[in-house]
């Protein structure tokens, strides 16, 4: 009599093509637009920038994993993401040698010695950026540059945020489209926009974390931000700064938010609260990076408290 073999694994059990080669690379894609229009804005130096940053990451992983006899995983593309977003949180004229140190940081401490992807308690590239941003501070704020276009030669001048926050004007199209200093891949409102859409409509993130998230900084900014219902400051809140890129980019990071709809919701709620709270209350003008590596800390309490209770034995009873 033949036998039929069953494979049998732990719950829950979900049917899906995604790989996490295929996620990864959605990201990248979505990335593209931003990342383009980055190098035009920023010029040759943020291009090489970005290829040492992804090259730094991606030899790190393999090297490690080769060091440590596991299994190499660079073709997943997870190493390739970290190099390409850390590279969108620097300043466009870093020092070649600060993207090495940076991605080696990213791979090694954040990532490879917590046992690699799935085990990280924080996104790699924002750990990295946290840590340059308290090792360099004076390199990882300034945003000077010279890029493509004459109108951005020899620039040297505050983020619009910097600017907002000192009372200063600044044009909200600009921020919008992306004509302003900042780092790399963050002045472009607009195009990180897209991307993000592209990754809700692939179903590749939920729509819960980035849009509370921000709906929930907007909230913030009109209560505590001392413009009343100033729609036009709202508006340049809303699209300076990381807060797109983190947003949509890095706070659904699968390794570091919450998996369960409840989970997101506070995760989203306390993203928003705190980048508040940094960006109107703290020294400086931005808050996302912190606010969400804060919160990735928080993620196993937050799942602890909004995961559902399993039915039948342990169960809560009627």
């Amino acid at each position: 009599m033949n036998e039929q073999l069953y494979n049998v694994s732990a719950n829950p059990h979900v049917r899906d093509k995604a790989s996490t080669h295929s996620i990864m690379l959605d990201v990248i894609i979505a990335l593209i637009p931003a990342t383009i229009f980055g190098f035009w804005n920023f010029g040759i130096h943020a291009i090489i920038n970005t290829i040492i940053c992804i090259a730094t990451c991606v030899i790190c992983e393999y090297a490690w994993q080769r060091l440590m006899h596991k299994k190499i995983t660079i073709n997943d593309m997870s190493a390739t993401l970290t190099g390409l977003l850390l590279a969108l949180n620097l300043p466009p004229e870093v020092p070649f040698w600060l993207p090495i140190i940076g991605g080696a940081f990213a791979i090694i401490v954040v990532k490879q010695v917590f046992g690699g992807l799935g085990q990280n308690f924080m996104n790699p590239a924002l750990g990295a950026r946290c840590f340059l941003l308290i090792s360099f501070a004076g390199l990882m704020t300034d945003f000077s540059y010279t890029g493509f276009g004459g109108s951005f030669d020899a620039t040297t001048s505050a983020t619009p945020l910097a600017a907002l926050k000192a009372g200063e004007s600044v044009n909200l199209l600009s921020m919008f489209i992306g004509n302003e200093a900042g780092t790399v891949g963050e002045t472009s409102a607009l195009l990180l926009l897209i991307g993000g859409i592209y990754l809700i409509v692939r179903k590749v993130i939920s729509w819960r974390i980035p849009v509370i998230y921000i709906v929930t900084l907007g909230v913030f900014v009109l209560l505590f931000g001392g413009h009343g219902f100033d729609l036009t400051y709202l508006a340049q809140e809303l699209c300076g700064g990381g807060l797109m890129l983190g947003a949509f980019f890095m706070a659904t990071d699968y390794v570091t938010s919450p998996i369960t709809p409840n989970g997101q919701i506070v995760f989203a709620l306390l993203l928003g609260i705190l980048t508040g709270i940094f960006r109107l209350f703290g020294g400086s003008a931005e808050g996302v990076s912190y606010a969400i590596i804060f919160c990735n800390l928080l993620v196993p309490l937050i799942e602890r408290f909004t995961t559902p209770t399993a039915f039948g034995k342990g169960g809560k009873k009627e």
